[in-house]
């Protein structure tokens, strides 16, 4: 498996990824070197016989790199494999209902993140058939979600930050999301999100890095709490 070696292969993935364009140069030259060392702290394998390339190696390393710009790397330890499939992958899944009854069944995604294990990603050659989803900030949104439990939409948050003005602003937010989900809206932001309170957390980080005006047109109080987690502010980067 080739590794990114050099710097015009992280270039040449982070000219792919145009939602990067608002970090400032000097953040830019940060996220390549974070991505650099997260490419030497894990490892990558190919599922259902997809070859890495460093490609994509080094595009996976700076979208995952991108929530933790202002975190630190230390975020992501405990853990090294990320697997990556060829597009859609089949998951088999299993729950008891309130009966007692167990139900096995098969479900198709795009990524999963296993607490204390490996993230698994599909790999989209064409991200915009999936109206811009974003796979791998979702996933690791979800690694973000585990460093203080299940993955429940509330990350440890820093100090400073209010676990009330938190859960307020995304519980409503939440709540709001679902009633149009089920009211049949045809929603810009991803349906999906309405499956979980973790799901809703997942989604609205992808969409805070790949579409934050949306995001801050929608649920602002939304907004202003990602952009404290993160410690971030893609509609107004540093200057």
């Amino acid at each position: 498996m080739d590794r990114p070696r050099s710097e015009d292969v992280l270039a040449e993935a982070e000219a792919a990824l145009p939602f990067l364009r608002y970090l400032t140069p000097e953040n830019r030259v940060r996220l390549r070197q974070m991505a650099t060392t997260f490419l030497a702290r894990k490892e990558f394998a190919g599922a259902a016989g997809l070859e890495i390339t460093a490609f994509m190696q080094a595009s996976i390393a700076l979208q995952a790199c991108l929530p933790v710009l202002e975190l630190g790397l230390e975020a992501y330890d405990g853990w090294v494999g990320i697997v990556v499939y060829p597009g859609e992958f089949v998951i088999p899944r299993s729950e008891i209902d309130e009966h007692g009854v167990l139900h096995e069944y098969t479900e198709d995604a795009l990524g999963e993140a296993w607490d204390g294990g490996p993230v698994v990603l599909a790999w989209l050659d064409n991200p915009d058939e999936y109206d811009g989803a974003n796979v791998v900030v979702h996933e690791f949104a979800h690694k973000l979600d585990m460093l203080n439990g299940d993955a429940d939409g509330l990350p440890p948050l820093h100090a400073g930050m209010s676990v009330e003005a938190w859960g307020a602003a995304l519980g409503e937010a939440y709540e709001d999301f679902c009633e149009r989900v089920d009211a049949g809206e045809d929603t810009e932001i991803d349906p999906y999100a309405s499956e979980h309170p973790a799901e809703f957390f997942a989604v609205i980080s992808e969409v805070f890095f790949v579409e934050p005006a949306l995001l801050n047109a929608t649920y602002p109080d939304v907004y202003l709490q990602l952009a404290q987690f993160y410690r971030q502010d893609p509609l107004r980067p540093a200057a």
